[in-house]
């Protein structure tokens, strides 16, 4: 009996001195989740971790550690990881993009979360009532104003001749910041005298079906609206956009590197570093007093020469071209 009293008592603190482990950090903890691969928004989670690691925050130095987890497109992953991340307290979660950033502050009010390339709340539907935010989220985020100066690059760059240019584009129907920015853009169609022809898709699977129908209706341009769908079928969209010799617009720099003429929109890797510096703030502070959501501060023009010259697309010197 006196040996198992002792091998109890030894079994009971090996349960607690792993215990302590785990609620004794000598470190913060940051989790960060991707929703999905995608070789446009890694530069994002690139700045972040850069913006930490000026402000202090070193998995180099050992003075911060970083769980990154990526989803790989599927909802169930993106819940678990946020699940854990929510079981390990973290110190605070960073999220990119939108459905993950939705996806952390649907499932926790406690820890801060850090978005980045994620629109503003009230396009991502998480105002309550009152119209307020939730109250832990931070970080860096874009509203519809980009759209004016992206689309209008079109007409400007393509210069119609006689008549009206006829811009194809698709939409995602089943994420509500996808089908707003459809009805912004149509709306600024009509004052830039653009007939606009958008169909709806449901999933990055439909995307070569939607685009080919699209290029069946003789359009002069494509503009690739930056939401998850577009992200995730781009190569397959500008694929299918150069078989019919139609270029292609956007309003992210990331999407021209992969295969858009030009933009006009936010950089990437500035997104994420911003949204980093807000979380180096906390981490300096525990605290989040002073923090809110930040509209993106850097835009930028750019363009891919390859595509440019193919088109035989005459780009204002005030375009940069993208590596």
């Amino acid at each position: 009996m006196k040996i198992r009293s002792v091998l109890a008592l030894l079994l009971l603190s090996a349960i607690i001195g792993s215990c302590n482990k785990t609620t004794k950090r000598t470190v913060p903890l940051v989790g960060f989740v991707d929703a999905f691969e995608d070789a446009s928004l890694a530069p994002a989670r690139t700045g972040f971790v850069d913006a930490l690691k000026k402000n202090g925050f070193s998995e180099d130095a050992k003075t911060v550690k970083i769980d990154y987890r990526n989803a790989q497109g599927s909802p169930t992953t993106l819940t678990q990881v946020v699940n854990y991340f929510i079981s390990e307290k973290v110190d605070l979660i960073a999220t990119c993009p939108t459905v993950s950033s939705i996806a952390a502050v649907q499932r926790t009010k406690i820890i801060p979360v850090f978005v980045t390339v994620s629109p503003t709340v009230k396009l991502m539907n998480l105002e309550d009532e009152r119209v307020k935010r939730p109250v832990n989220l931070f970080g860096t985020v874009e509203d519809l104003n980009y759209i004016d100066t992206s689309f209008d690059i079109i007409p400007t760059l393509l210069k119609p001749i006689s008549g009206k240019l006829t811009v194809g584009m698709v939409y995602d129907q089943s994420e509500p910041q996808s089908v707003l920015a459809k009805n912004r853009i149509q709306e600024l169609a009509g004052k830039l005298n653009i007939n606009l022809v958008s169909l709806p898709l449901n999933s990055s699977a439909d995307a070569q079906l939607v685009t080919q129908s699209l290029l069946g209706k003789n359009i002069d341009a494509f503009f690739a609206l930056p939401d998850n769908t577009v992200f995730t079928a781009m190569e397959t969209i500008v694929k299918s956009c150069d078989q019919k010799h139609v270029p292609v617009f956007t309003s992210e720099a990331g999407l021209v590197q992969r295969g858009a003429v030009a933009a006009f929109g936010a950089d990437i890797y500035q997104w994420g570093y911003q949204a980093g510096e807000q979380a180096a703030q906390f981490l300096k502070t525990h605290s989040t007093k002073g923090l809110q959501p930040e509209l993106v501060k850097m835009r930028k023009r750019v363009y891919n020469p390859a595509q440019a010259k193919k088109y035989n697309i005459a780009i204002p010197s005030n375009f940069e071209a993208v590596k």
